[in-house]
């Protein structure tokens, strides 16, 4: 009887450490219509945390490059396309990398946090966190 209790706590709290993870797949929504665009997937490469498109909701624009973006993402696929890179562990949030938006090419500073287990923040910023914005993704199902 102790080691099925064990089994199931040991169970238990494997499942809440991995519910509070950034890691996974993400809903981002356009802001003009509240709708779910894209779903974009963050994984871990060399104890940072990246990010990539892995779908785009609208049959149209599967094909969507990024004309907007510079350097190599100029012309590059949205679909497979790294929005989010090099950030870093630092206690609540990840930061100290940068995100692109594929929709006008920019790139900036960037911070990710947890704040609820299927709720993240993303402030995009430049110079300072002060001036910039703030997006919340939820977890994709």
């Amino acid at each position: 009887m102790m080691r099925k209790l064990l089994t199931l706590a040991t169970l238990l709290f494997a499942f809440t450490i991995n519910a509070q993870d950034i890691f996974g797949k993400w809903n981002s929504t356009n802001e003009e219509t509240g709708e779910v665009d894209s779903i974009i997937e963050i994984y871990k490469k060399d104890n940072k945390a990246y990010a990539k498109v892995v779908k785009i909701m609208d049959p149209a624009r599967q094909n969507s490059v990024c004309t907007a973006c510079e350097g190599e993402n100029k012309n590059k696929k949205i679909l497979g396309l790294d929005i989010l890179t090099g950030l870093e562990k630092d206690d609540d949030e990840w930061s100290g990398g940068e995100i692109l938006d594929p929709r006008n090419g920019k790139v900036y500073k960037c911070y990710i946090k947890l704040v609820k287990d299927n709720k993240l923040k993303i402030r995009g910023f430049i110079g300072v966190s002060l001036f910039g914005k703030t997006k919340y993704w939820e977890r994709a199902q």
